[in-house]
């Protein structure tokens, strides 16, 4: 299951697990689109390509929340 991260490592802006605009590499390092475009989809920290990530909604969510460990080092 992925950990579905709440916010973009790069930039910070809120990622919500149910909705679409993130990113993510095979390891779930994660990205909003704007970042994405500006890494030419090539993950920055492993060399990965990003993908759109799935969302998590309804009971999937209830059950399964997203992460609340947010990533960005700003």
């Amino acid at each position: 299951m992925l950990e579905m991260r709440p916010d973009c490592e790069r930039c910070g802006v809120d990622l919500p697990a149910n909705r679409h605009g993130a990113f993510i590499c095979s390891h779930e390092c994660t990205f909003c689109a704007d970042c994405t475009d500006a890494v030419d989809d090539i993950c920055p920290n492993c060399g990965g390509e990003l993908v759109d990530r799935p969302t998590r909604v309804g009971k999937s969510l209830a059950a399964n929340p997203a992460s609340t460990q947010r990533r960005f080092r700003g």
